[in-house]
């Protein structure tokens, strides 16, 4: 597969009017769906409303366009909030264009060093851990806004312990006409999916497929325009909204800056890899079709390079607009290039009218974004179900998440998870000595006196090799076998310990030979110098050749 092939130019090889019309009809709904998701997000993300939908317009156009996949769908998601209002807080707008533009670049080179199969290396425990973990922060971030809290001048809640502190600080200064508006916002997302779920009228079908996140932003306008009930909206918190595109421009930096940012330009390069193929392959199991991973990072970050520049933040694939795209008809990157430039109309036509959208309303849709993303469900059921170790990595991640940040989780879950997985294989290797004795096929196998056999199982490397010292020798003995045929990889560390062996067999008299050592192994052997120094007689295919001469051996001995 070539590292960069995007899906449009197989798509419109068979392309026809009647592939348009369903590309333009799930295109225009995944729009309806995204409006208030990427002004809901950039708002939870520190930044203002259009931002994103900058995003979403640039990043979603981009994307389509170059993507690996035909139906992947990308814009702002909840998985950035944290991380960005983070970034805002702490650099401001420029930092936060730094990063996207080095997260930009490092998915690109991803992409050309063909890195799209290494997310597979990324632990299922740790994603679902700091995917529940970005959920509770979204709703501890929220309830400012569905409660109408007041936040003394100077408080600084920008962390997520901090925000929890300042709403039990504030809980005296609640709006109940906030707490209204929101709870009705919150019971129409609810309610209205399931009323017509299973409506077999023409009517229902057409109520089911309008999102309800549209219906409860226009809900709540009307709520606040034409009743006494009086919440902050928009307008109230970003009087100077924007309804033009912005020319593109590229941020002052330093290098202290460019030092500062990296950290976090990392976070969001791996996040929206992890993301964005995610939702490629969820998508490939429903159109039958298969992605291009190394295509989806390169054109993934090219589009966030486009949405910086622009004045959007990061941005990455969409698993619940990618499903909604496909259930709709859209099967070609057409449906996500049209999402977009119905995204620019909006901005450009009717976003005055966002300034009336309650704050109740978004925070109630981000209520329901991150109780759709925590998989709570996945999350008890591995609790339950899954080993310590893996139980461990989630809800450290989770934690770590929650109480400090992305990039302090993710490190710490990746550090965990490699430490507790070499746990594992060190747990799976040992060195267990052959007695005559024993029962099993090792009892048919007489050992010739002065012989001893031992066998090493499992991988030989730095976390178990010390087992290699676990021999014994005894007074009488002129030969040991080591049988090799359950290692299939060797490193450094186990050689040093191979080459102590040899050694110490050398001066106690005793020949040391090898059998069933498998190819990987063996080349490291040689490159390493050990089979000259062993000598290629002393190693055997299997294990009757290597007791036959050690038998012969041990007779010549006894014999002088």
């Amino acid at each position: 597969m070539k590292i960069f092939r995007p899906k449009l130019f197989d798509a419109l090889k068979d392309y026809s009017g009647a592939k348009f019309a369903n590309d333009l009809i799930a295109g225009v709904i995944v729009a309806i769906i995204a409006l208030p998701l990427s002004i809901a997000l950039a708002i939870a993300s520190g930044v203002s409303p259009e931002q994103g939908l900058y995003t979403a317009i640039v990043a979603g156009f981009v994307i389509a366009l170059l993507g690996g996949s035909r139906v992947n769908i990308s814009g702002p998601t909840a998985a950035f909030a944290a991380i960005v209002a983070g970034i805002v807080a702490q650099h401001g707008i420029a930092g936060l264009t730094l990063a996207a533009i080095l997260a930009g670049i490092l998915l690109i080179l991803m992409g050309l060093f063909r890195f799209g199969s290494l997310i597979k290396f990324i632990p299922m425990t740790l994603t679902v851990g700091f995917t529940a973990g970005i959920a509770v922060t979204i709703i501890i971030g929220q309830l400012k806004d569905f409660l109408g809290l007041t936040f003394p001048a100077g408080t600084n809640a920008i962390e997520t312990l901090d925000k929890v502190k300042a709403v039990f600080a504030s809980i005296g200064t609640v709006n109940l006409h906030a707490v209204i508006v929101g709870l009705i916002a919150l019971a129409i997302l609810i309610i209205w999916p399931m009323a017509f779920k299973n409506g077999k009228s023409g009517i229902a079908r057409v109520l089911a497929k309008i999102p309800p996140s549209i219906i409860a932003v226009i809900a709540g306008i009307l709520i606040v325009s034409f009743t006494p009930l009086r919440v902050n909206t928009i307008g109230t918190l970003y009087p100077t909204l924007s309804s033009g595109f912005p020319a593109p421009s590229l941020p002052a930096f330093d290098f202290e800056t460019v030092k500062a940012v990296v950290p976090s330009a990392f976070t969001i390069a791996i996040l929206a890899a992890i993301e964005s193929l995610l939702s490629c392959v969820v998508s490939d199991g429903m159109i039958d079709d298969r992605h291009n991973s190394n295509t989806e990072l390169i054109a993934l970050g090219i589009g966030n390079i486009g949405s910086a520049i622009f004045g959007g933040i990061p941005a990455t694939g969409a698993i619940a607009r990618t499903a909604a795209n496909v259930k709709n008809g859209g099967r070609t990157p057409i449906s996500g290039m049209i999402h977009a430039v119905v995204l620019m109309l909006f901005l450009l036509v009717l976003m005055p009218l966002a300034k009336l959208i309650p704050m109740p309303v978004i925070a109630a849709i981000l209520f329901m974004v991150a109780y759709n993303m925590s998989e709570w469900r996945h999350f008890v059921h591995i609790l339950k179900t899954a080993p310590f170790s893996d139980i461990l990595v989630l809800v450290v991640t989770f934690v770590l998440t929650v109480a400090f940040d992305l990039v302090v989780a993710i490190s710490v879950g990746l550090v965990l998870s490699a430490i507790l997985f070499m746990k594992r294989m060190s747990d799976e290797t040992g060195l267990r000595r052959w007695s005559e004795d024993e029962g099993g096929r090792q009892s048919a196998k007489k050992l010739p006196s002065g012989t001893l056999v031992y066998e090493f199982s499992g991988p030989m490397f730095f976390a178990g090799a010390d087992k290699l010292l676990d021999f014994a020798l005894e007074e009488n003995t002129k030969a040991l076998v080591l049988r090799m045929g359950g290692v299939q990889s060797i490193d450094a560390t186990a050689m040093k310990n191979l080459d102590f062996m040899l050694e110490k067999c050398k001066k106690s008299g005793i020949r040391l030979m090898l059998s069933h050592v498998n190819e990987f192994p063996m080349k490291v052997l040689d490159k390493a110098g050990f089979t000259k120094k062993l000598g290629n007689e002393n190693i055997f295919p299997g294990i009757d050749a290597a007791l036959e001469a050690a038998e012969r051996i041990c007779s010549g001995a006894q014999n002088g």
